[in-house]
């Protein structure tokens, strides 16, 4: 590899590992004011899986739209939603991305293309999969990607969106995050036959396996699947391996694993992979950590945001609401 090629991918580590570390710190930022009772409802964070929002995403144009889970905050992120108005959002605020009324598992922002989280398992798939046949139609060049977990492929939409996206041909990237659980369940106790990969295979969607904790892995990984997709190729399949450090909720104790379980998995800290990557490939360490404490920084900025933003008022309960005139 060249000096200037070994720059390159320096160059992309590095930003890589800053939205990491953005989503990781947006996440850790909201379980502790959660904690303190000033987020409502239950939070499902995805600490330990910041390579699969990162390395996809930073593939993505603003125009190509991504529709994301319940699981959601650090796709927004990676998409280029603003912290602020996300944590907005989360606190139930005028100012947020959904002005309070989606929350942590239905957070959107248009603005950058990111449909929404969704409460429903595999919910997204048929929105992304209907972005795909919209930019079909309509020959611009977007693409659409859609994340979704292991549980998602046990479910209807994921078969019915496969396969229409297949038959039509669409521009869409289909991201299976296998994060170990689906919500409380091991999918080897869920899923028959060999899994997401060969079920995809099956209908003719080009997959693509990766480790889902090597951030630099998946990039590529996504890169040539969306290139795919770019040039009228069709739908195509990315399954990548990870694992969620967390419960599946802010409260879930998870009694259903051990804690020997969690702190070997911890050790495989993507965040930590790719920092000791690019520390040997001569990034100073002073630069590493002023990532970390300006991502600290702007989360912070994001919580006094979200406390400062109004409360919605009663007249906000239908704003946003589409009237459909008077039945006939």
């Amino acid at each position: 590899m060249s000096v200037a090629q070994t720059n390159t991918r320096v160059a992309l580590g590095l930003e890589l590992l800053r939205s990491m570390i953005r989503i990781r710190s947006f996440e850790e930022a909201a379980r502790s004011v959660h904690a303190k009772g000033e987020i409502p409802g239950v939070l499902h964070l995805s600490i330990g899986q910041e390579a699969m929002p990162a390395g996809v995403c930073a593939n993505l144009r603003l125009t190509d739209t991504i529709a994301s889970t319940h699981r959601g905050h650090g796709h927004c992120i990676a998409k280029g939603a603003g912290p602020a108005a996300m944590m907005a959002e989360l606190f139930g605020r005028l100012d947020g991305t959904c002005r309070g009324k989606g929350g942590s598992m239905h957070i959107a922002d248009f603005a950058v293309g990111m449909l929404g989280a969704n409460g429903v398992v595999g919910g997204g798939i048929g929105i992304a999969v209907g972005a795909a046949q919209a930019a079909r139609l309509l020959g611009d060049g977007r693409v659409s990607a859609c994340f979704f977990g292991d549980g998602a492929v046990n479910r209807g939409p994921f078969l019915e969106g496969l396969n229409w996206a297949r038959i039509y041909d669409l521009p869409v990237l289909f991201v299976c995050e296998d994060n170990g659980f689906a919500a409380f369940t091991r999918p080897t106790e869920t899923t028959g036959g060999p899994g997401a990969p060969a079920r995809a295979r099956s209908i003719g969607i080009p997959t693509f396996e990766v480790d889902g904790n090597d951030a630099m892995a998946v990039h590529d990984a996504a890169a040539e699947a969306l290139e795919q997709c770019r040039r009228g190729k069709g739908p195509a399949f990315l399954y990548a391996l990870t694992y969620r450090i967390d419960g599946h909720t802010i409260a879930d104790r998870t009694p259903y694993r051990s804690a020997e379980e969690v702190q070997l998995r911890r050790a495989d800290d993507p965040i930590e992979r790719l920092r000791a990557t690019l520390a040997e490939q001569g990034v100073e360490a002073a630069a590493l950590m002023r990532i970390a404490v300006e991502a600290e920084h702007e989360m912070q900025a994001a919580i006094a945001f979200a406390r400062a933003s109004p409360i919605p008022g009663v007249h906000e309960a239908l704003s946003d609401v589409q009237d459909a005139g008077a039945p006939s």
